[in-house]
């Protein structure tokens, strides 16, 4: 290994604080041997609840790319490869409780089979949440929420798990007196301080209306920019029609 890559190396486990599997994070949430995948466990402790899907966006974002290698856009112009092996998807849910609360599920970071082989990093979310305090059918889904390591667009993976939880869950959500379209959103950060990713924005997409949407962080103010729209061609494949 030469020098330069011993040192990015070196900063990733120390700077970037890559951790070993076994280490707990109190955030993250990986299923045991045996142990099904069904439904990842909620409430996410010490965070909410909210009284607004916009609130808990807001605080969801930098929590998620505060994690490890949660963004690695300091490391695609240096070492592509080295990015790409370390790169990091956390997964959660985002819904809405009977007492008129948003919530977020505690986090995954279990990658989806074979996304590796794709160019990509993917994390697997289960499609329900185990929330004891309620019943199953009584909590609302509306979005899924992960990073994108290196702040590009939503994934053809991403937006075709959209549809399947679409079809599992409500197209359209009633959250008390709102009317939310379920939806995917991916957070990304452009900043190449590998110590302190900024929430600079995110991706997002709803079956119901088919926007490919683009949300910029600027200093606080969200400013929402069409990318394009979802036009199916079957029932598993399609085109964006860009704007």
């Amino acid at each position: 290994m030469n020098s330069t890559k011993q040192h990015l190396l070196v900063s990733l486990l120390f700077g970037l604080g890559c951790s070993s599997p076994k280490l707990a994070d109190p955030h993250v949430w990986r299923p045991t041997s045996g142990q099904g995948a069904e439904s990842i466990p909620g409430p996410l402790k010490n965070f909410g609840p909210f009284d607004s899907f916009s609130d808990a966006l807001k605080a969801a974002c930098p929590l998620i790319l505060s994690k490890p290698n949660a963004s690695v856009v300091h490391l695609q112009e240096r070492d592509p490869e080295l990015a790409l092996r370390v790169s990091t998807e956390y997964c959660a849910w985002l819904y809405y409780t009977p007492e008129h609360k948003y919530e977020l599920s505690m986090l995954t970071d279990v990658p989806l089979p074979g996304s590796a082989l794709h160019g990509a990093a993917s994390c697997l979310l289960p499609p329900n949440v185990d929330d004891p305090r309620y019943p199953p059918s009584s909590i609302k889904y509306i979005f899924l929420l992960h990073n994108h390591p290196f702040a590009g667009e939503l994934s053809e993976v991403d937006i075709n798990f959209t549809v399947a939880m679409a079809n599992a869950h409500e197209l359209v959500v009633e959250a008390g007196s709102r009317t939310i379209s379920l939806s995917v959103v991916a957070f990304f950060s452009n900043s190449k301080d590998s110590q302190n990713p900024t929430c600079d924005g995110f991706y997002q997409y709803a079956p119901a209306t088919r926007e490919l949407l683009q949300w910029i962080n600027t200093k606080g103010d969200w400013q929402k920019n069409k990318v394009g729209t979802v036009h199916w061609v079957s029932q598993t494949r399609f085109k964006i029609i860009r704007e």
